[in-house]
């Protein structure tokens, strides 16, 4: 029987656990803000802030776009930070090449809203575009980075599942597809990535997935059976701890029958195509994702 002392001590403890991972998140969130607020979209283009039943949301369309096609974008940050002001750059720079107009989704983040309060966000939001706004499914592509990339095909998972029509395709940029760190890369002393570490991924986890099992295949879809899926493209690089995230994801896909493309970029770090303005491979990895986002939807 633990006695009153100890138990004020335990309550002490995880208090100051509580309150310390609150001043973490806060601060990465900060952190990753301040970052974006460096780079300015170009004066062409457009962007609508709007709400949807109590979701937030923010359209950008540049130049070209073709308006009845649409990029549904899921923003990264490991379910605990991210917005449309940190991905803009990348946003914008696919709109343009794909010639698509772009929604972003402002999903809920953990440690507020932990898993499902962010897949159940964008069905929400996919099941409002479709029924109320009238695109179709097939001129729809769903694309996001790191934990955006495993909620993307977390949505068509459940859009799959739901019996929902799926889009024409699913785009994942370095994807963060295994919430149980199983993947060899995780702990390869050679990958060492500035942009993302061990320790930080197991922080994210431990709030996004609250009580879940971190094998429920919406929260790692590594343990999913993919069969029915819509044609996906991967990109990643061979420098990041989820390596193994997209190669395992890859594999299972093309074990799935779902018409799968990787590709491996050599010496690049987590989610490069966000350094675009610096990185000639951000840039490359864009283009050919626009290309891809075009013949899928035309």
């Amino acid at each position: 029987m633990v006695n009153k002392g100890l138990e004020r001590v335990i309550k002490l403890l995880l208090q100051n656990r509580e309150v310390a991972a609150k001043k973490r998140v806060k601060d990465e969130r900060n952190e990753m803000e301040h970052m974006a607020n460096m780079i300015q979209l170009s004066s062409d283009v457009e962007i609508k802030s709007v709400t949807i039943d109590g979701i937030d949301a923010t359209w950008l369309k540049t130049p070209g776009v073709e308006e009845k096609n649409l990029i549904i974008y899921l923003h990264g940050g490991g379910y605990i930070t991210g917005s449309f002001n940190t991905h803009k750059d990348l946003v914008q720079r696919l709109s343009r090449e794909a010639r698509c107009r772009v929604i972003t989704i402002e999903y809920g983040l953990a440690p507020e809203h932990p898993f499902p309060k962010g897949l159940n966000d964008v069905i929400k939001i996919y099941k409002w575009l479709i029924n109320e706004e009238k695109f179709k499914p097939n001129k729809i592509v769903i694309a996001g980075d790191s934990a955006g990339g495993g909620l993307t095909l977390a949505t068509l998972l459940k859009l799959r599942d739901l019996g929902i029509t799926l889009p024409a395709a699913g785009v994942c940029l370095s994807p963060w597809t295994d919430l149980t760190f199983a993947g060899e890369s995780y702990y390869d002393k050679n990958i060492i990535d500035p942009g993302i570490t061990l320790d930080e991924l197991m922080f994210d986890a431990r709030l996004y997935l609250g009580n879940e099992d971190p094998k429920n295949p919406y929260v790692s879809p590594v343990y999913a059976d993919l069969k029915g899926l819509p044609p996906l493209l991967i990109h990643v690089g061979t420098v990041e701890k989820l390596l193994n995230d997209s190669t395992r994801i890859a594999k299972s896909a093309k074990n799935a029958g779902v018409n799968v493309t990787l590709k491996i970029w050599k010496e690049m770090i987590h989610v490069f195509q966000a350094y675009a303005v610096l990185i000639r491979e951000g840039q490359e990895s864009i283009k050919e994702i626009g290309s891809y986002i075009l013949n899928h939807i035309s």
